[in-house]
C-alpha cells in the first residue's frame, strides 16, 4: 500500500476502506480535506466547487448539504442520480466523503433546511456506500443543534450498517448552537472514547484558534488520545476562517500539524460553497511544501 501523498488520481478513486485509512496515516500529517457545497452556485460557475478545490491541492473532498435521496451538484455533467458521486470522483480524481447530521428534517423552503436525505442513519449510510462514497462524516451544521450524544448514537447504527465497507468519521467543528457543549467542551476526551467505541475510524475536532478556548495544547491532548485508540485525527476549520487571510491560514495549518493532525479539514465558506482557493493552496504549501502541492494539483487526470 502507498501513501496518499504519492498516489495518482486513479489510485485515489479506487481505494477500499483499509487502503484509504492506511494511505492517510502513512502520509504523516500531510493530507488535506476540502469541504464543498454542491447545491449553491459554483465559484467558477460551470466547474464544480469540488473540482476547483482539488485543483488547488486538496487530497479529499467532503460534500456538505448533499441529499442522498435527491442527489444534485451544480455544474456536474448530467448522469444517473445513483452515479452522482462516482461521476464527481472521476472529474476530481479524489476520494469523496459526505456529511450526515443526526437531527430531524425541518420545514421551510431554504436550501439550508434539513432534509431526510442528509440525516445520519443506517439507511442513508447504505445508500451513500452504494453510490461510491469513500467515507461518511457524522457532524452538525451551524444552527442544527447537533450534540455529542446524538453523534454517538448515530455512529453505532451507521457502523453496524456500513462499517466494514467504508470509513466513518465523526465529531464537531463548532458548538452547532449546543451552548452547554461549546468552547473546550465541543469535543472532550470522553467524547473521543465514545466516538471510537461507537465505530469512528476518524475523529474530527476543531483546529486551534478556530473556536473560543481551543488552543494547540488542548487539541494536542485530544489528538494523543485519538491516536492511543488507534484512530485518525482530523482537525477542522469550520468557523468561516477558511475565508480569512493567507497568513492566518498558514498559522492554523502549522498549529494543527504541531498538534498531530492526520487530516487537515478546511471548510466550505470562503464566500459560499468552498474555501478561498488561495487558502487551500497556502494550507497545502504550509504543511507539505510546493513539490507535493504542485504534484497533487497537476495529477487530476492521471
Amino acid at each position: 500500500m502507498k501513501r496518499m501523498l504519492d498516489m495518482a488520481s486513479k489510485e485515489l478513486t479506487g481505494l477500499d476502506r483499509q487502503e484509504f485509512l492506511y494511505a492517510i496515516r502513512a502520509s504523516e500529517g500531510r493530507t488535506i480535506a476540502s469541504e464543498t457545497i454542491g447545491i449553491t452556485m459554483p465559484m467558477l460557475v460551470d466547474i464544480t466547487n469540488a473540482e476547483f478545490a482539488a485543483s488547488q491541492g486538496a487530497d479529499i473532498i467532503i460534500l456538505n448539504m448533499f441529499d442522498c435521496l435527491e442527489p444534485h451538484i451544480e455544474a456536474l455533467p448530467e448522469c444517473m442520480p445513483s452515479e452522482t458521486i462516482r461521476c464527481l470522483k472521476r472529474l476530481c480524481g479524489r476520494p469523496v466523503g459526505v456529511n450526515l447530521e443526526p437531527c430531524p428534517p425541518s420545514n421551510g423552503d431554504s436550501i439550508w433546511a434539513m432534509k431526510r436525505g442528509r440525516m445520519a442513519n443506517a439507511e442513508n449510510a447504505r445508500i451513500l456506500a452504494d453510490m461510491g462514497a469513500d467515507f461518511i462524516l457524522v457532524t452538525g451544521n451551524p444552527g442544527n443543534g447537533v450534540d455529542n450524544d446524538a453523534i454517538a448514537d448515530a455512529l453505532s447504527s451507521i457502523s453496524a450498517a456500513v462499517g466494514d465497507r467504508i470509513a466513518i468519521a465523526a465529531g464537531r467543528m463548532h458548538a452547532s448552537l449546543v451552548l452547554d457543549q461549546a468552547a473546550n467542551d465541543i469535543v472532550g476526551l470522553d467524547d473521543v472514547e465514545r466516538f471510537a467505541s461507537a465505530g469512528a475510524d476518524i475523529i474530527l475536532i476543531p483546529a486551534p484558534m478556530t473556536v473560543p478556548g481551543i488552543d494547540t495544547r488542548h487539541v494536542q491532548s485530544l489528538v494523543r488520545r485519538i491516536h492511543s485508540l488507534g484512530r485518525l485525527a482530523m482537525t477542522s476549520i469550520g468557523t468561516s476562517q477558511e475565508g480569512s487571510d493567507v497568513d492566518t491560514i498558514r498559522r492554523i495549518a502549522l498549529e494543527c500539524k504541531a498538534a498531530g493532525a492526520d487530516i487537515h479539514h478546511i471548510g466550505d465558506s470562503g464566500y459560499m460553497g468552498m474555501a478561498l482557493a488561495e487558502n487551500i493552496f497556502a494550507y497545502s504549501v504550509a504543511i507539505r511544501g510546493v513539490r507535493h502541492t504542485y504534484r497533487r494539483m497537476a495529477s487530476a487526470r492521471r
